[in-house]
């Protein structure tokens, strides 16, 4: 699944452990999901666009998102 959380997470200045913090997850789970290791559960998405306040396809989804 390819996403944006690195470049978003950049743009906002978060660390991945600041990030992992907000969502409620491990430090090592945000960098197995921005390196495409880890596919996150449905409601584990939605909690991260959710902090980036923005929709999920525009965090998740194909290259055109």
């Amino acid at each position: 699944m390819n996403n944006r959380l690195r470049l978003l997470r950049a743009e906002k200045g978060w660390s991945q452990a600041e990030l992992a913090g907000r969502i409620d997850v491990s430090r090592q789970a945000v960098n197995a999901i921005e390196t495409g290791k880890h596919d996150p559960s449905l409601s584990l998405a939605f909690r991260i666009a959710r902090e980036f306040a923005l929709p999920i396809e525009q965090v998740f989804g194909g290259d055109d998102a």
